[in-house]
Parts: structure tokens; sequence; C-alpha cells
């Protein structure tokens, strides 16, 4: 694998197949997604809101697999952008129902949920490297046929 770009392919498969996981498993059978304690922290089953997230795990997967097909700066940017809003909202709000986990469960969470922060992150940055590189390139004077020499008279 050379330079950055099939790394960047690399991590958005990883994250277009996260939200596609996320989003067949919800909608196809709700009830055992929630059923898990990381996600019902003891609170009462909606299954109208629990559609609603898988959904939308279902349109950013759709957004994430249209960013890794066409590579597209713009795109990718947007696409991780979302995602890295997305989780770190995610984050900050399972940092408020920690209470009814026990500890060793909390640090599994936590750590599992920073890592769908850290990987958008480094892909965002890898993204806007290999822009501002591309971009440098461009820049550069290419280089010409060689002008003749001035005949010395």
């Amino acid at each position: 694998m050379n330079g950055p770009r099939p790394r960047i392919r690399a991590g958005l498969v990883a994250l277009t197949l996260l939200h596609l996981t996320l989003a067949c498993w919800i909608l196809l059978a709700p009830r055992s997604f929630f059923d898990l304690a990381w996600v019902n922290m003891n609170m009462t089953y909606n299954q109208h809101l629990l559609l609603d997230f898988g959904a939308m795990n279902l349109a950013l997967a759709l957004v994430l697999g249209t960013a890794t097909r066409t590579m597209d700066t713009r795109l990718l940017r947007t696409a991780l952008q979302g995602t890295l809003l997305f989780w770190a909202a995610h984050f900050g709000i399972h940092l408020r129902y920690l209470h009814s986990m026990t500890a060793a469960s909390t640090a599994l969470l936590m750590t599992a949920l920073a890592m769908t922060i850290a990987l958008p992150a480094a892909l965002l940055t890898l993204v806007r490297r290999t822009a501002r590189s591309t971009i440098s390139a461009a820049k550069q004077p290419k280089p010409g046929p060689t002008p003749p020499a001035p005949n010395g008279s």
C-alpha cells in the first residue's frame, strides 16, 4: 500500500461496514439490539426511536460507502465530519448514563466508543494532508522543454 489513499479507503470500508451492520441489526431485530446492556442501560424500550437510529445508520453507511467509492475530497470530508460528529455526540450521551454499569463494562464501552471517534478523526487528518499535498504538487512548476542555448556570436 503506497500513500495514504489505500489506508483512507480501508478505514472508510470499516466505518461503512460498522454502520451497515448496526443498521441491519437494528432494523431487522431491534429488540435483540436493545437487549444489550450497553444499549438499554436500564431504560424503557422504545421501538420507534430505535428504528430511527437504525435508519440513520443506514443513511450514514450510504454516504460513507459513496465516499469510499468516489474518493472525492469534499465528500470524504463531509462523510468523515458527519461520522465524527455523530460518534462524539454519542460518546457524550453515554457519559450521562454510566451509573447503571459495572466498572469493567464502563471501561469496555467507553474504549469502544473512543475508537469510533479516533478512526474518523485519523482518516480526516489523512484526507486533509493528502488534499494539501495534492494542491502543493499542482502548484509546482511543470518541467518544460529546455530552451535552446544562445548562439555565441
